[in-house]
């Protein structure tokens, strides 16, 4: 299996803060780009599969704002962390109000910078990717979209949402959205927030889930210098970066049962004091929160408050699974093949009937992420103008002889591997090799076929290919070197 290890890019004008960093990061673990202004990380970005960007505010040519802007529009869940000196904090906090994970303020020790990256990778993990706004119709040639609120659905589900949006958007009632991993709860926060008088305001968010328990209450209410070991300087929590706007808080049940008296203050008094400050800090926030757990449950059990539910609890809004919305499918499929159209560089025309009906079969357990990710494989491995039936993974076309790719692979075609699939006929493995050698040798042809099909895509460019294979270009070649592929030129 082709190995994943996070890739982050170090944006800085200072050459040895750069090196200090690399040289962090590396420890940790990360494979670390480095770039001396934000042109040249433009420019690295469209290049590599980057998790993280840690970029400085001042800098030549580009600067941070500009590349901030740029970063989010590229890729919405990548994680933008700025370091700032303290006569920019205001500036840095402007970027956190139009996207940025968090800042860092110099001088920072080690610990804050592992943190930080820490939790924008867990959150950028969890976020996955949700379904992106659309900007033109389900076919293409122009007409009418498929959708409102910048959401994609015609079925009678979404239009039950559509009607509840359009009652609850423009007002201050707080909004539980709750459904299953990966059916688009972010877009729907986003389009309460868009849709309302609040929309020039910031929208913040944060992964409850993403965040150390230890840390959750710095985290929404910030915190003063010296409150604890690290906090060199103040720093607004994510209730004052949101005021006047909205605050979304996903993944609402993994909130610390002390933290949930303390949100539940925040809602009844509008006002709050940081962690080691005295002050008193009144905001005007409307919050928008979001589970896929069972709330009613974790009350019975305890780890849930039922006063805290039903002040968060007063308008609810169920996204039902891509499986309850089948109507939608061939809507989403379209807009799929069109973006990755653009981002990999491909000209498919259009969906094979056998490849639709197999995606409209499909149970998606892991909903339109999932759909999203099986369209970015198909098209990917697609050579024809016509996306049919045989692009598709094993599992969506159901092969009963295939299994699902292990997390971090990208959708291995076991088609194509007639050897393999020959082996298990009857139950026992052929060959002189055992169990584990043959899954060994298998998964090696799966990773050849792989890397050789990525670099037929991008013309034996190792650097693309290493962007679509989600692996650093070292990784890549030395993949490749194990594999005995030699690399092109």
């Amino acid at each position: 299996m082709i190995p994943e290890r996070k890739q982050v890019l170090v944006v800085d004008d200072e050459a040895n803060l750069r090196k200090v960093l690399v040289a962090q990061l590396t420890r940790d673990g990360y494979d670390v780009h480095t770039a001396a202004d934000g042109e040249e990380a433009r420019e690295l970005l469209q290049e590599h599969h980057v998790d993280l960007v840690i970029t400085d505010l001042r800098m030549p040519r580009l600067d941070g704002m500009e590349l901030l802007r740029w970063a989010l529009a590229d890729d919405p869940t990548r994680p933008v962390v700025m370091i700032t000196a303290h006569g920019t904090v205001d500036t840095a906090v402007e970027a956190l109000k139009l996207g940025a994970f968090d800042y860092v303020t110099k001088p920072f020790d080690q610990t804050e910078i592992r943190s930080v990256a820490q939790k924008a990778l867990k959150a950028r993990d969890l976020a996955g990717s949700e379904v992106a706004p659309f900007t033109s119709s389900a076919s293409g040639t122009g007409g009418e979209t498929p959708g409102r609120f910048r959401i994609i659905g015609q079925s009678a589900p979404i239009q039950e949402i559509y009607g509840v949006l359009e009652k609850v958007a423009d007002t201050p009632t707080t909004v539980l959205i709750s459904g299953e991993s990966g059916t688009g709860k972010e877009l729907i926060a986003r389009a309460l927030h868009e849709s309302s008088s609040r929309n020039p305001k910031p929208f913040i968010r944060l992964n409850c889930a993403a965040i150390p328990k230890d840390l959750m209450e710095a985290e929404l209410f910030g915190y003063e210098r010296g409150a604890f070991t690290g906090a060199v300087s103040s720093k607004p929590g994510k209730f004052e970066l949101a005021h006047g706007g909205t605050l979304f808080l996903d993944e609402i049940g993994e909130l610390p049962l002390e933290m949930q008296v303390k949100l539940l203050r925040v809602l009844q008094e509008s006002e709050f004091e940081r962690v080691g400050g005295i002050k008193t800090i009144g905001v005007d926030v409307r919050l928008v929160t979001a589970t896929n757990r069972d709330l009613r449950e974790m009350i019975a059990r305890g780890s849930f408050r039922e006063d805290l539910f039903y002040r968060l609890n007063v308008v609810s809004i169920h996204l039902p699974p891509l499986r309850e919305r089948t109507s939608d499918i061939p809507l989403l499929v379209d807009h799929f093949v069109r973006k990755f159209n653009g981002r990999l560089r491909k000209q498919i025309e259009r969906v094979a009937p056998d490849a639709m009906q197999r995606l409209l079969g499909y149970e998606w357990p892991g909903n339109i992420r999932e759909l999203e990710n099986v369209m970015e494989r198909a098209v990917l491995f697609c050579d024809d103008p016509v996306l049919s039936a045989k692009d598709l993974s094993p599992e969506v076309r159901g092969d009963a002889r295939s299994q699902t790719p292990a997390p971090g692979t990208v959708g291995v075609r076991t088609d194509s591997h007639p050897a393999v699939d020959g082996q298990a006929a009857d139950g026992q493995a052929s060959g002189d090799g055992g169990l584990r050698e043959q899954v060994r040798a298998a998964m090696a042809r799966l990773e050849k076929d792989l890397i050789l099909r990525a670099l037929q895509q991008t013309s034996g460019n190792v650097t693309r290919a290493a962007r679509l294979l989600k692996i650093s270009r070292k990784g890549l070649q030395l993949k490749m070197k194990e594999l005995g592929l030699r690399e092109p030129g």
